[in-house]
């Protein structure tokens, strides 16, 4: 890989970072503003509701009754580690195909918006709700639906890669 190339592709996968982080940070900042804590506004009735709620563990309220330096380590270390991990790895493979290098931006960006506010407020805020009776999501934001959509894509790309 050239130099301009590594540069090119290393813009490429800021610019999908940060765009991540900013709807992120920017829909957040909304809903903290906008919805009183535990309130529930009904968008389509029974099926998507916005609420916020501020989750002080991991996914899920996971590890949220956590000593705090077990908690500082597992939800702020750890994830500081795994995505600057990431990010290199995104930046120097030379293997990924475009859509692997997007799915993986997504991923980083939105660990970076979740891992924001909890070094910046020692929560998460979450404030999406869907339920869809046999379905249903736990509350979730923006980072997270980076993330997992970033997770799909990968699985995706590899169905893909796998068929040529």
């Amino acid at each position: 890989m050239t130099k301009a190339s590594l540069v090119k592709k290393t813009i490429f996968i800021l610019i999908i970072v940060v765009v991540n982080i900013f709807a992120d940070q920017a829909s957040k900042k909304i809903a903290r503003n906008q919805i009183h804590p535990y309130q529930r506004i009904e968008v389509i009735e029974n099926v998507f509701t916005l609420m916020n709620v501020e989750n002080t563990g991991a996914m899920l309220g996971l590890c949220s009754d956590c000593q705090p330096i077990l908690k500082k380590a597992l939800l702020i270390g750890f994830p500081v580690i795994a995505i600057f991990g990431l990010l290199l790895y995104t930046i120097f493979n030379t293997q990924f195909d475009k859509l692997t290098t997007i799915a993986l931006s997504m991923i980083i960006g939105g660990g970076i918006g979740n891992l924001y506010d909890r070094f910046l407020y020692g929560s998460v805020t979450d404030f999406l709700f869907i339920d869809f009776q046999i379905f249903k999501t736990g509350i979730f934001n923006i980072a997270d639906l980076s993330v997992t959509t970033g997770v799909f894509m990968i699985i995706i790309a590899a169905i893909f890669s796998k068929k040529k």
